[in-house]
């Protein structure tokens, strides 16, 4: 272990409040990721000290926040490693850079007839945009089923690729089964058919190394507020000569370099898709989380959720009212465990967990029709993180246990009909 978890859990102050008198035991992570103190106090130094709209003023405030906020652009690039800082577009979230991809790209570049290759594992911010999409330019959207355990079914997804493939744009891992789909794997497909690649990092981003030279994708998307940092900032990775060829997503403000009467001259990258005054705060302190994560290292991280999604897998398993939902087995997987109760609704199961103060996330997970494919309409999810304790887990496993008990007459076990 990289790491002792105990002295991690100081740097958290939410991590000490009790929720209906019990301690909180938070395993809403891939919802939102709590704040270390060094990015809380940074966010309220900044507006102590260096509050100013950036890239406009000639005083020293306005200086102060655009250096910062730049500071900021070329370290998030260093942690990705995006070749040039120009590269990184800032947004408000994950589903706001899928969406100007679909729109500056897609609209752009995209005809009747194309084809778009989604899957069936996708949150809805990955499969909206490019329904609406759809509609308009007349692109069918086709989609890589998943097989029982919610690994991407790849000898069908083969089958998918054509010269009509213009695109494939997927998770790298799941949000609701925790799967891990072979992105190098898929991007080769994807160059194989002459398609352009979006990989949606949001879940991956907090949990592993990110490298999009390595892995050779044109777009990649995540969120700050799922790895440490503020919310209200995304970030949108680019291949620069797709950027530069793109048309301006929002309209005003620092997206332009000439307005006339009639017309406009957008600005150069990556401002062309900046439009407005931005996350300023947010962006000029996202440093403070991406020097966190990296000063643990990803190894750490990964060791240490997956000791955790081990114990509670069992734990989960030895219950035999509990459904699991994908790969039963820890290994090659994210930190992310879907279950119900037979006979439960899951909102009754987080309402139940939440008294003896365990979070947990219930509901479709912004992924109906992954539901569908499941044969549920929500389920329960527990989520990890690196500050998370083997102990928490098992308080977990208690408070399930209660629940258990509390509704057994509702409840069916396995096998049962």
């Amino acid at each position: 272990m990289g790491f002792e978890v105990s002295e991690i859990r100081r740097d958290f102050p939410i991590l000490s409040r009790k929720v209906h008198g019990k301690p909180l035991v938070y395993f809403d992570n891939a919802a939102t990721t709590q704040k270390p103190k060094s990015l809380i106090s940074a966010l309220s130094s900044f507006y102590e000290n260096h509050n100013g709209n950036i890239h406009r003023g000639a005083h020293t405030l306005s200086d102060e926040a655009t250096t910062l906020v730049e500071e900021s652009r070329q370290k998030t690039a260093s942690f990705i490693n995006a070749p040039k800082p120009e590269t990184i577009v800032f947004t408000r979230n994950a589903t706001e850079a899928i969406n100007l991809v679909a729109h500056s790209w897609g609209r752009k570049f995209l005809k009747s007839g194309d084809e778009i290759i989604l899957t069936e594992l996708e949150h809805h911010s990955n499969l909206v945009p490019w329904q609406i999409l759809s509609k308009e330019k007349s692109v069918k959207l086709r989609f890589i089923p998943i097989e029982k355990n919610g690994d991407l079914d790849l000898s069908e997804a083969k089958k998918l690729f054509s010269d009509k493939t213009k695109l494939i744009s997927f998770t790298a891992a799941s949000n609701v089964l925790g799967t891990l789909p072979p992105v190098k794997e898929i991007i080769g497909l994807a160059k194989q058919a002459g398609a352009k690649t979006l990989i949606d990092a949001s879940q991956w981003t907090p949990h592993f190394k990110t490298d999009v030279q390595d892995w050779d994708c044109d777009f990649l998307a995540f969120s700050a507020h799922k790895m440490l940092g503020p919310t209200g900032l995304g970030v949108l990775y680019g291949r620069e000569s797709l950027l530069e060829g793109m048309d301006p997503f929002l309209g005003g403000g620092d997206m332009i370099e000439r307005v006339e009467l009639e017309s406009f001259t957008p600005n150069v990258l990556p401002a062309k898709f900046e439009a407005g005054t931005p996350a300023i705060a947010e962006a000029a302190v996202f440093p403070e989380a991406l020097k966190y994560l990296s000063q643990i290292g990803f190894a750490a991280i990964e060791d240490q959720e997956q000791a955790l999604l081990k114990r509670t897998l069992e734990i989960l398993k030895n219950e035999p009212e509990v459904e699991l939902y994908g790969s039963p087995l820890p290994q090659g997987r994210g930190g992310v465990i879907s279950f119900n109760l037979r006979g439960l609704h899951s909102h009754d199961v987080g309402t139940s967990l939440d008294l003896e103060g365990v979070a947990v996330r219930t509901g479709h997970h912004c992924c109906q029709p992954l539901m569908r494919c499941l044969g549920v309409g929500g389920t329960a999810r527990a989520s990890f993180y690196f500050y998370n304790t083997l102990e928490e887990v098992e308080i977990f496993g208690h408070a399930l246990r209660k629940t258990v008990e509390f509704f057994k007459p509702k409840l069916k076990t396995a096998g049962a009909k």
